[in-house]
Parts: C-alpha cells; sequence; structure tokens
C-alpha cells in the first residue's frame, strides 16, 4: 500500500466529506490516506504550532510517506511540513494560499470570533489569537521544494481563484520542481466534493502507485 498524509481544512476534521469520498476511490488502487485529526489542542484554542507537531509526527511513520495532500488549510500545514524536511509529493485541494492578508480584513472583531465549523455542523467559538498567529505566516511565500499539484475551482466561495492563481504564477517563476501543474477547475466550488475523480487521480499519480 501506498501511504498518503492528507490535513483537512479550516474547522473540518478526519471525518470530512472530501475524505469519506476519497478513502473507497483509493483503496482499490492501493492508496492508504493518513488523516490526522489537526484541531490540536482543540478547536476553541487552535494553535499553528500544534497543528504543525500534529503533522510532524504523523509524517514519522516506519518507511515514511509517498505523498502529502493538503485542503484548504490544510496545504499550508503541508507546505510546512515539506519545509522541514519531508520529501513526498504535494497535491494541494483549494490551496489556501494568501490566506494571512485575507483573514487579516476579513476576521470579525470580538474575541473568540464564531464561525460556522463544517465537521460539527453548526457554529463554534474559535479565539482570535489563531488568526492574529496567522496574520504571520508566510510559508506560501516560496514555491515548495517537491512535486506540486495544486487544485483550484474558479467558484470557490472561500479562497479566491485570482490569489491562488497569482500565487502559483509566483512560484512558476521562482522555479517549481518538473511535474508540478496547476489543475482548474471550471465551475468548482471549494469543497470539490463533486471532483473527487479528478482529487484520487492525482493523489494516485503523486503516490506512485498504480
Amino acid at each position: 500500500m501506498k501511504r498518503v498524509l492528507y490535513f483537512h481544512g479550516f474547522a473540518s476534521s478526519p471525518a470530512s466529506a472530501k475524505i469519506i469520498a476519497l478513502v473507497p476511490l483509493l483503496a482499490p488502487c492501493g492508496v492508504e490516506l493518513i488523516t490526522p485529526d489537526l484541531n490540536a489542542p482543540s478547536f476553541e484554542a487552535l494553535d499553528w504550532n500544534a497543528m504543525n507537531e500534529v503533522a510532524d509526527r504523523s509524517s514519522q511513520v516506519a518507511g515514511g510517506v509517498d505523498a502529502i495532500v493538503g485542503s484548504s488549510l490544510g496545504a499550508l500545514v503541508a507546505l510546512e511540513i515539506v519545509k522541514r524536511g519531508v520529501k513526498a509529493p504535494l497535491v494541494l485541494i483549494a490551496p489556501a494560499l494568501g490566506v494571512a492578508d485575507r483573514w487579516q480584513l476579513k476576521v470579525p472583531a470580538g474575541d473568540p470570533v464564531i464561525v460556522f465549523n463544517h465537521a460539527r455542523g453548526e457554529k463554534a467559538p474559535i479565539h482570535r489569537a489563531f488568526f492574529e498567529q496567522m496574520f504571520h505566516v508566510r510559508i506560501d511565500d516560496e514555491p515548495p521544494p517537491v512535486r506540486t499539484v495544486a487544485i483550484m475551482g474558479t467558484n470557490d466561495e472561500t479562497v479566491p481563484f485570482d490569489l491562488v492563481s497569482k500565487t502559483w504564477t509566483r512560484w512558476e517563476s521562482r522555479g517549481l520542481p518538473p511535474g508540478s501543474k496547476f489543475i482548474i477547475i471550471d465551475g468548482g466550488d471549494h469543497g470539490l466534493t463533486a471532483h473527487v475523480e479528478t482529487i484520487a487521480r492525482e493523489i494516485v499519480i503523486a503516490a506512485g502507485g498504480d
């Protein structure tokens, strides 16, 4: 079996709709998803450093991992992990590139901040300290050092398509590893659950599966 780390997005969990849809598509291709819970130490007290500690431990499985997938905010975690030295191809799904500046403008006043938690299916509080911490995360400034595929919908309602496209163009100008590509899903939303076959195919390719 090929082992693939999958980092879920903000206000999500290892039981996300995308993960549930991907598992039965990947298993026949010999790909196992490792899906750590990044709500560390909890969603209410979410901490960027704690998230990366969980991700780092998950990457230290015996024999290593064959690819790393990051969805939305999980894409930033994936970028951080490869920066720390984990050598595995990346698949970034609706990546939250440039999110630091966007959150600085969009996060409402107050503490805690109330947001919709997709894992719980209801609104939930999260401390403002997390967003203040994320204002300073610039892991997406430089291109990743490994082969990277980004999959992005043109109708993403959460992360602006143009923001991700501009980041990708900047990465290309600074040098992306061979085989890297930007896949545009015309009309695709942020969840991209209607396009899991495309995502599964790219994961299998990244992991070196059949």
